[in-house]
């Protein structure tokens, strides 16, 4: 049963198939992650300023009295 699972394993994923890309998914995703949380962080810190808390709350109102 044991060979069975390990010649089923090395068909499905052969040895010498990786090549200089290998991982390269992987850390394109992290740095796209980082930067996203990053550009997150700054609406944080531009939409807690009181003028564009102004300026939303105005344009809130102004729709809503249409």
């Amino acid at each position: 049963m044991r060979s069975h699972l390990r010649s089923t394993f090395t068909r499905t994923f052969p040895r010498g198939l990786a090549g200089p890309d290998d991982g390269m998914a992987t850390t394109e995703y992290a740095i796209a992650t980082v930067a996203a949380a990053g550009f997150a962080g700054l609406l944080v810190v531009i939409l807690r300023s009181a003028e564009v808390r102004g300026l939303l709350t105005g344009l809130v109102r102004s729709a809503l009295t249409l």
